[in-house]
């Protein structure tokens, strides 16, 4: 049984969701279940870590081998407790795909003179402490052939969810929003958007000592500010044609700030539902410009829950049905996971992974390294 798990810790830093796999390539396509899930929160200190380590700061490379240290820890704890629950042997799963956690992504742009991304993660570690062989650092290889590294899941998108004859696109809300767009004849593009639940989350914490907005309550309490809202949207990655990619690098706190300067007296909760809309607005308006026949937009990712975001998504896009991937077969939370399942299933077969159209890599390339774990 062609058995997989996926790993996956994004923008967000909520924790590691970690998912058992099926994967099978059959003559209609790919046929994937997702047999079990489990989510390892991170704790606090360890959620400062990966954050701190996103910015400039002392020691770097200790503290960055230690955090990595107790990233993969965690992870391989994951993969037992996944495995546990499901009734499987580690022998019985062909390979983990694990996607590490992001620090840094600095991809080709005019202002960067050495590209490069880093994931904090361990092959060998994880290989040597699960008993499964290891596929990770799968970005690299796309920066390598002169793509932006990112993002990768378009092409896992187009194998399970595009239609033939319809304009589908998918919308992952993590920490950044990307948008994968499958026209009606086979074509697939993607990019990220913009913020999806980052600032969101920042804001938040800062006002309610809550580390997200719980299905976006507090944000419903709050108006949509006209002013911030075209203040924020006036940012010049918004216009930037694709490929692109962006994250925690340019959506931070000190961005965030400098835009409130003249919105001091603003409520907190009006602030937060302008940064709803502004998630909303960015991914519609994007969708417009780059997929304007989109018949139906799938969401996956932690923004899928917030209900106060996907009310925004559907006022934003009122001629676009917008559903999320439970209504495919999959659920928003194991989307991510999954891919990266499908990125070290990709690899042992020596498939491509990425997509050039999307990434503005020089052709296909095999992503990732192998661990073997004898």
């Amino acid at each position: 049984m062609p058995l997989y798990v996926g790993l996956m810790s994004g923008t967000s830093l909520d924790g590691l969701d970690a998912v058992l796999t099926r994967i099978d390539d059959t003559p209609a396509g790919l046929a994937l279940t997702v047999h079990a899930h489990h989510h390892s929160a991170f704790d606090d200190g360890l959620r400062a870590e990966l954050l701190a380590l996103n910015r400039r700061g002392d020691d770097e490379l200790h503290r960055a081998a230690v955090a990595t240290r107790r990233l993969v820890a965690l992870a391989a704890t994951a993969v037992r407790q996944l495995l546990a629950h499901a009734g499987v042997r580690a022998a019985e799963v062909r390979a983990i795909g694990s996607h590490g956690q992001t620090v840094r992504h600095r991809p080709p742009a005019a202002d960067v003179a050495v590209p490069y991304t880093i994931q904090l993660d361990d092959g060998a570690w994880l290989a040597e402490h699960t008993g499964i062989d290891v596929v990770c650092d799968f970005r690299r290889r796309d920066l390598a052939a002169g793509g932006q590294g990112a993002p990768l899941v378009p092409a896992f998108h187009a194998a399970c969810f595009a239609r033939p004859g319809h304009a589908v696109a998918v919308l992952n809300i993590g920490g950044i929003a990307n948008l994968t767009l499958l026209g009606a004849g086979g074509e697939v593009a993607g990019f990220d958007c913009g913020p999806g639940n980052v600032l969101l989350d920042l804001w938040c914490e800062r006002h309610t000592g809550r580390r997200y907005d719980e299905d976006g309550r507090w944000a419903a309490g709050g108006r949509v500010n006209a002013a911030l809202l075209a203040a924020l949207l006036a940012e010049p990655y918004f216009a930037l044609p694709p490929p692109k990619t962006t994250g925690r690098d340019l959506f931070h706190v000190e961005w965030l700030d400098a835009r409130l300067q003249p919105f001091k007296t603003l409520p907190a909760a009006d602030v937060q539902a302008t940064l709803v809309a502004l998630t909303a607005a960015a991914a519609s308006d994007a969708l417009r410009r780059h997929a304007p026949a989109t018949e139906r937009l799938i969401v996956c990712g932690g923004g899928a829950r917030n209900h106060a975001l996907m009310t925004a998504l559907a006022a934003h896009s009122p001629r676009v049905e917008v559903v999320t991937s439970a209504a495919v077969g999959l659920d928003p939370m194991h989307v991510e996971a999954a891919a990266f399942a499908w990125l070290a299933h990709a690899h042992l077969e020596r498939q491509p992974g990425n997509r050039c159209e999307v990434t503005g890599a020089c052709g296909p390339r095999v992503l990732g390294a192998l661990y073997p774990a004898r």
